[in-house]
């Protein structure tokens, strides 16, 4: 979700505004999502880097998710919709907003109509750093060590790969997120900053991924007359 503060500059705002204005995209992105029957939708609300944004900033950011969290709480559970929270490691989170994430998925747990992971504190390197620790200290062998079985030690190892990654604001970088999961996802680039971007632009980029041959390293399937 790219482009908070590039909307609110535009704007002759500080960031912050442009944190805030985020908030309505977040929840139009969600309903569409689960109407267009999307049954996994990951939204990277802040990532490990993003600790080196100046401290004023930062704590906006944590009061603000906090408000969105208890807001937006009620229609998340009336929605069917389940949540979980990516990351969350580091002490400097806030306590109470820590207790929040915790307090939503609890809520939240028996739903089935739609599984919503917020990354936050997210870092795919540290993912895949605390999935090879795992490993080592249940004394995995070198030979024991497989796709598979590093993938059961990643943080909720029942998620799918990703199919589809929206990066909005026309930048062009994973910026360390969800690594492993996403070897096979296709890449979308909206030009559009988060707090402009609408469900018809979301769905538009789900209309872009069914138009991709998705081969996964193989060759297109022969049509009549196709060479082989």
């Amino acid at each position: 979700m790219d482009g908070n503060g590039r909307w609110a500059e535009r704007r002759s705002l500080p960031r912050t505004a442009g944190h805030q204005a985020a908030e309505t995209t977040v929840i139009d992105v969600i309903e569409a999502a689960r109407s267009a029957g999307v049954e996994w939708l990951s939204l990277y609300a802040f990532s490990t880097e993003n600790w080196n944004r100046p401290g004023p900033e930062v704590d906006h950011l944590m009061r603000l998710v906090r408000r969105v969290v208890r807001k937006h709480a009620p229609l998340l559970l009336a929605r069917g919709i389940r949540c979980r929270f990516l990351g969350v490691t580091d002490p400097r989170v806030p306590r109470e907003l820590a207790r929040d994430f915790a307090d939503l998925t609890l809520l939240t747990e028996e739903n089935r109509g739609m599984t919503l992971t917020v990354a936050f504190d997210h870092g795919g390197r540290q993912d895949i750093v605390e999935a090879a620790r795992a490993l080592i200290r249940g004394g995995a062998t070198a030979d024991e060590v497989t796709e598979r079985t590093f993938a059961e030690h990643l943080p909720y190892p029942d998620t799918p790969d990703v199919d589809l990654v929206i990066r909005t604001s026309g930048e062009q970088r994973i910026s360390n997120f969800m690594l492993w999961q996403v070897a096979y996802a296709e890449w979308v680039f909206p030009e559009a900053l988060w707090p402009d971007f609408r469900a018809p632009d979301f769905l538009a980029c789900l209309h872009a991924y069914r138009r991709r041959d998705r081969r996964f390293g193989g060759v297109p399937a022969p049509t009549n007359g196709a060479p082989r």
